[in-house]
Order: structure tokens, then sequence, then C-alpha cells
């Protein structure tokens, strides 16, 4: 080829210097975040990045997909796949969240009401899927689903009723769960998780 920007079909067989090029293994790998990591590359301000805890899982380069703060905690998701990526984090895709709030004070029945109908921040109207007490007895414990990928989402809803979040942690996105995989640990994902995030991103 002496012409820049060929195409190159799945079927075709490149060479270089007489030497097959094969394309980089796809590679998909959930994290349980702990508190206290960017979750970014790489960090100006030399930061503890979400990097440092996945860098010895594989030898091909992965990122994360999409953001979690630097102290909420829970899934969080790093392939290399940017096709796959690109539809996860797309607004227009706008993929399911489960979030688990730890509030400093009880949420009254009330300001759970107003949530649950919607609240209209600077950025615009938000309405979460559903929002509950996580047990009855507990008013400072919410569950809330959400698609709204907007910035620091969640805890702008609380803080706009005059509510703090003490812990924030995500235990759902896009169908993957943290079910069984300690704080800061890591692990591949199944052939099946696979398939169904890939299902998922393209619906």
């Amino acid at each position: 080829m002496t012409e820049l920007g060929t195409k190159v079909s799945p079927g075709d067989e490149v060479r270089y210097n007489g030497e097959r090029i094969r394309s980089e293994r796809k590679v998909y790998l959930l994290l349980n975040k702990p508190k206290d990591y960017v979750t970014t590359t790489d960090d100006p301000r030399e930061r503890k990045t979400v990097m440092l805890l996945v860098r010895n899982a594989c030898k091909e380069r992965i990122y994360p997909v999409g953001r979690l703060d630097r102290n909420t905690t829970g899934v969080l998701l790093f392939t290399n796949d940017g096709e796959l990526a690109k539809k996860m984090t797309h607004p227009s895709h706008n993929k399911k969240k489960i979030y688990h709030v730890f509030l400093e004070k009880g949420l009254s029945g009330s300001d759970l009401k107003k949530l649950a109908e919607g609240i209209t921040l600077e950025d615009g109207f938000i309405q979460p899927d559903a929002i509950s007490y996580v047990r009855p007895d507990n008013k400072r414990e919410i569950g809330l689903e959400i698609h709204s990928g907007r910035n620091r989402i969640v805890r702008r809803m609380f803080e706009s009723l005059g509510y703090r979040v003490d812990k924030l942690d995500r235990v759902y996105f896009g169908g993957l769960t943290k079910k069984n995989l300690p704080r800061g640990k890591w692990r591949f994902l199944s052939e099946k998780e696979v398939n169904m995030l890939k299902m998922n991103a393209y619906e």
C-alpha cells in the first residue's frame, strides 16, 4: 500500500516487512473502585489514578469507560474496545446506573417524593428512573436508579435539597454488578457478560 487511509476489511491479511500484523486482543475488565482514586489515565496533580489498580492486569492498553468521582466507589469498566466504550458513554445511549447513596442525615418522605417526581438543577430538569429507601428503618440509605451521565448528578440532586452525600457507591452499570468482587479488586468479564454488553450497547 502506498496510499494513506487505505481501508482494511476483516478478511484481509496485512503484512509489514513480511510479518503478519494481528489486531490487538479486545480486553474487558471490571473494577470495584475504592475511594481516593481519580478516573483518568494520568493526573497532572499526581493524585492516585484507577490505572494503578489494574496496571498488571494485561499487556494491552486499557482505559476506564466513563468516570466516577474520586470519592465515588463501585462498578467501573475498563476496555481497549473503543467502539463499545463510545456506545456505553454516549448521552444518546444513557446506560442504566444504580447507586447506593449514604446521606449525612435521614431523607424525609416529602423530599424523597420531590426527587421521585423530578427536580430542576442549574443544568436542567432531572428525574430518576427509580428511588427508594434501601431499608424502611434507615432513611439515610437510598437506592437510586438513573440513566443520566451528567457531571456529579447524584450528589447535586441531594445537595439541592440540603442533604450532604457521605458515601456514594455505584452498584450497577449497563448490566454489570460488583457482586463477589471486593473493593479495590478487578476481574475479567466472562464471555457471556461481554456478549451482553455488546448487545446492550448496540440497541
